[in-house]
């Protein structure tokens, strides 16, 4: 018999057959805030990263802009919350076009609680054709403007 032990842990985007883009080389971003220990790059680079974090509380936005229009077939998101609880909700709206109008794929809310629920994986398959433009809106704690937005990781095939 065959077996193999299934580890119920963090979910692992990189164990896919999905050739995720570099987006370093191929798009820039837009951020809102960035805390310089937690720069938005981090965010793009699987692994050991804390991923990206906002400098102020309340809504965020994060714009990639692609250089060339980009057919998308998966996007992945990854947030991290070890030591608050709150509600977070985020947006993510696609453009074929730099300045838009962006088209929402998702709305989706979360609640974060140390004791029990500290990570969101989002796990998308989509039909995207020429995209230019992805925005990610974050509002960690639902307008209370207390929280730091932060997102651990953001892939997309």
């Amino acid at each position: 018999m065959r077996k193999q032990i299934i580890i119920a842990t963090e979910p692992n985007p990189s164990g896919t057959s999905e050739e995720w883009l570099n987006l370093e080389e191929i798009a820039r971003v837009e951020v809102s805030s960035e805390d310089p220990q937690r720069p938005i790059e981090s965010a793009f680079k699987h692994g050991d990263s804390l991923g990206w974090r906002a400098s102020q509380p309340g809504e965020q936005t994060i714009r990639l802009l692609f250089d060339e229009p980009k057919d998308l077939r998966r996007i992945w998101l990854r947030f991290s919350e070890p030591k608050v609880e709150r509600t977070q909700q985020f947006t993510l709206r696609w453009a074929d076009s730099q300045t838009g109008p962006f088209r929402e794929i998702v709305r989706q809310q979360w609640n974060f609680n140390p004791r029990s629920s500290t990570m969101e994986v989002e796990d998308y398959k989509v039909d995207l054709r020429h995209v230019l433009a992805l925005e990610l809106t974050i509002d960690p704690d639902l307008g209370k403007n207390q929280a730091f937005a932060v997102l651990a990781e953001w892939r997309m095939a």
